[in-house]
């Protein structure tokens, strides 16, 4: 390390460490990074491990064979690290910085995918997978609050709002990337390479860990390090009366009554999805002989991660849209329409076992458009519901509260279908939509909330 005269360590030794270590000192000298430079692989890493345990993990149990309800029961209780993330993220602060944290928890999900990949091939093949699942579902969910705080604190408030676009738009590529390339990339390796289902799969999940090593260690030399990420200097029993006190405002916003139909809406706003999540998957690759559409990866790679993500993303936009212009409750009916309505595509689809991938693809662009557009409704109340001096705090408990309506109904929701098959179990989705429109009728919204 060189030094000044004056025996200091100068600005050019300070920057002459090594890269590809998670170092959390803190160095005011280094100059910001340009964010084109760190915010689209941060996002781009920050979807991808989620998409990967709710989507890729429901596709491969599907292809080695696992049945519906224990695929439904399994996965869905993957939900579990962002159901309870709200109560461990205030923690977080006090042991490292923020940085540090988006780098261990990046290993750490690059180490848990090569996890799965080396247990495939065992006899333990079940056990391993899930446990390595649940293992990168917790450090996603970690993930998820240090990458967030991290963005929050390099970028000043004009700065934020410039580039969420840009980290957006790399979460929904991570998406389609998985659910869509690497989906289909599986359907090649297995089928015009004579590949075994397990290699296959032991290949792709190699595949995205050496995708997420190569981020981290990119990501060692490319973040930067604000002065302000530093640990905090609490102590965990002032974090933990600070939640108390967090937790405690949450529920008191409104009275007993308003409070018990806002909770009521969060958990069962999407109980038709929380059914439908996992079994529309299973659905679009089970046989015709099964009552599914007998789809291979190729196609579902296509139809549901490519036409279908599409929709959903052009649902979001439009939704965003009609809201700022016109505010959240004049459409608020329209969009609860838009979440359920298209739901009735399945009952069509299992009816008629179609194998025209257009007409499949179409169908899901209709559903997945009908799904983003409605979503905007969630997502605006649970803003609306936060506002207040703790807002981000009661915003990660409004989404807590929301992943657990998916996680309880998806659990079930296999038992049900072996139990009647898929086209009375989309029939019955269809009738729980009431549901959805029964816990909306209750809320109490702002007309010009939303409105700029």
């Amino acid at each position: 390390m060189t030094e000044s005269p004056s025996g200091k360590p100068t600005p050019d030794s300070l920057m002459k460490r090594k890269p590809y270590a998670i170092d959390d000192r803190q160095t005011p000298e280094t100059p910001s990074r340009n964010p084109w430079k760190w915010i689209p692989t941060l996002y781009f890493a920050e979807a991808l491990p989620y998409v990967t345990v709710m989507s890729i993990s429901t596709v491969m149990y599907e292809r080695m064979g696992l049945s519906n309800a224990e695929i439904a029961f399994y996965t869905s209780a993957l939900y579990l690290p962002w159901v309870v993330k709200p109560l461990w993220s205030p923690f977080i602060d006090l042991l490292k910085t923020k940085r540090w944290w988006v780098l261990a928890m990046q290993l750490l999900m690059g180490s848990a995918l090569a996890g799965i990949a080396f247990t495939l091939p065992t006899a333990l093949w079940f056990q391993g997978s899930m446990a390595f699942l649940f293992l990168m579902a917790f450090a996603s969910a970690t993930h998820d609050i240090s990458a967030d705080g991290f963005y929050m604190i390099e970028l000043d408030a004009h700065n934020q709002s410039k580039y969420v676009g840009l980290r957006n738009t790399f979460y929904r590529l991570a998406v389609i990337f998985v659910n869509g390339a690497l989906v289909s990339l599986a359907g090649l390796l297995e089928h015009h390479f004579h590949m075994t289902i397990v290699y296959t799969w032991t290949l792709i999940f190699y595949a995205l860990a050496a995708i997420f090593i190569g981020i981290y260690l990119y990501h060692c030399k490319m973040m930067p390090r604000p002065a302000e990420d530093v640990s905090s200097e609490k102590s965990v029993s002032e974090v933990a009366h600070e939640l108390r006190i967090i937790i405690g405002s949450f529920f008191c916003k409104f009275g007993l009554k308003e409070t018990l139909f806002v909770m009521l809406f969060l958990l069962l706003y999407r109980f038709p999805e929380a059914l439908l999540n996992t079994m529309t998957k299973t659905f679009l690759m089970r046989s015709n002989a099964e009552g599914g559409l007998g789809l291979t990866p190729e196609e579902y790679g296509l139809a549901q991660g490519t036409v279908g993500l599409i929709g959903l993303l052009l649902g979001g936009i439009l939704g965003g849209v009609l809201v700022s212009r016109d505010g959240m409750k004049k459409w608020l009916w329209p969009m609860v329409c838009a979440i359920t309505l298209p739901d009735a595509v399945y009952i069509l689809l299992s009816y008629t076992l179609t194998s025209n991938l257009w007409v499949v693809s179409t169908c899901l662009f209709i559903e997945q458009f009908g799904y983003g557009l409605g979503f905007t409704v969630l997502t605006l109340y649970m803003l609306y519901y936060s506002q207040g001096k703790f807002r981000t705090s009661h915003y990660s408990i409004c989404t807590g509260i929301s992943y657990l309506g998916l996680m309880l109904p998806g659990m079930v929701s296999g038992y049900i279908k072996d139990l009647v098959g898929y086209q009375m179990f989309f029939i019955i989705v269809m009738a729980c939509c009431l549901i959805t429109f029964l816990v909306t009728a209750f809320l109490k919204i702002d007309p010009d909330f939303g409105k700029k």
